[in-house]
């Protein structure tokens, strides 16, 4: 059972609603997903909205790899409903559908491409040690740039607070839906 009721923007209080009407003008377009929840503290919805558009829509990271280290928090947190939205998209972004499932599994998932490597490497090193180790460091930035590592970092610490509000509040996938995770 979830634990929690979604709220209509009419039930919604003024800083509430200030903060929804945002996210509906912005890329998104839409008011769902981790809003639902992050809405009920509307001051760091405010704030986690727009750098979750930025982690998405702005970076110099191409899409294949933005997803790529999204879905492999997701795996990390085994957050479902985080893996449910984003692994259709890493897929159509260009991820390897075998080294998605290889993820979703637990398994090491195979790369062609050097730059997908080096993503699952380097967000595989933080969730085990919480350090890039200098030979990591020197490759990402050497690849992706400062802004590219610094974005790469920035993407796997907000969806580890998606993921983890997702988990918190038992976010359920829509009727019919296969978990990823066991749970």
């Amino acid at each position: 059972m979830s634990r929690y009721r979604e709220i209509s923007a009419a039930e919604m209080d003024p800083a509430q609603k200030r903060v929804h009407d945002q996210i509906v003008s912005g890329k998104r377009g839409r008011f769902g997903g981790p809003f639902q929840l992050l809405i009920r503290a509307p001051g760091v919805c405010e704030h986690v909205a727009p750098l979750g558009e930025y982690l998405r829509w702005g970076t110099s990271l191409p899409d294949r790899l933005s997803e790529l280290a999204i879905i492999t928090t997701a795996r990390f947190w085994r957050a479902q409903y985080e893996w449910y939205a984003h692994a259709p998209l890493a897929e159509q972004a260009g991820v390897p559908a075998a080294a998605i499932e290889a993820i979703r599994t637990g398994g090491m998932p195979v790369f062609e491409a050097a730059d997908e490597k080096l993503v699952y490497r380097v967000c595989q090193e933080l969730f085990r040690t919480q350090r890039l180790s200098d030979q990591s460091f020197n490759e990402a930035i050497a690849a992706f740039g400062e802004r590219g590592l610094v974005e790469i970092v920035s993407i796997i610490g907000y969806y580890t607070l998606i993921g983890n509000t997702l988990n918190v509040f038992q976010v359920k996938l829509p009727e019919g839906e296969e978990l990823p995770f066991p749970e």
